[in-house]
């Protein structure tokens, strides 16, 4: 249960930082357009389902520890844009030397040039696949931290509000939704004040006890 509710969450989460971030020559990742309702909470009383709704995205981009998040991964993001952006100018003044000296240089300073030029590019493009990789698994890791120390809060609120399911709002399962089952700025509210659940984290093995000093005794005469 549990699993479904963290997928929910990702795919949301996902589209609000992608809408933050992008990698160097290659597109933020996108969120799927649907997402499967989520079970939350049980009542386990006979009666009509009382369903809630959640803004993910609103969530993620508002709470503290989401703007935390957006900030990190927004850095790295920076520096990697700050990177390709020097391999690029560098490709571009070698393409200009090339066009404006290449006829005037001796063909093996030419012939080198070229092949430094052709050595970058295809340093440049690999530096873009990385820099992608690394962005999507940043991203990945801070959305699952993230998602780790919310869901006990929309547990905890679905369940003392009496939900029985609470689903995405925005997801493409749901059509419709009266503003009163919109429970995020209670989930916000408290996410914000309590700063979630701490995550879970093993306690470090206690240190062996010092063994006693010994003493050598001086040997008799």
């Amino acid at each position: 249960m549990n699993r479904t509710v963290l997928s929910i969450l990702a795919l949301g989460a996902a589209g609000a930082v992608a809408g933050q971030t992008q990698a160097p020559q290659t597109a933020a990742p996108q969120a799927p357009a649907a997402a499967a309702p989520a079970q939350v909470v049980s009542t386990g009383a006979a009666g009509p389902a009382r369903v809630g709704v959640i803004n993910v995205e609103r969530l993620i981009q508002e709470s503290a520890l989401g703007k935390e998040a957006f900030a990190r991964v927004r850095k790295l993001n920076d520096q990697k844009k700050d990177e390709a952006d020097k391999m690029a100018k560098e490709l571009r003044d070698m393409e200009q030397k090339l066009a404006d000296q290449g006829q005037s240089l001796a063909d093996d300073k030419r012939e080198q040039l070229q092949k430094t030029y052709q050595e970058r590019a295809i340093s440049y493009k690999r530096f873009g696949d990385d820099a992608q990789r690394v962005l999507e698994e940043a991203q990945k890791k801070e959305l699952q931290q993230l998602e780790n120390r919310v869901l006990p809060v929309i547990q905890q609120v679905g369940k003392e509000k009496g939900y029985t399911l609470i689903f995405n709002k925005y997801s493409g399962a749901l059509v419709y939704a009266d503003e009163g089952a919109d429970i995020t700025d209670e989930v916000l509210r408290r996410f914000n004040t309590t700063i979630a659940v701490p995550e879970k984290s093993e306690a470090p093995a206690p240190k062996p006890a010092p063994k006693p000093a010994t003493t050598k005794k001086p040997a008799g005469n």
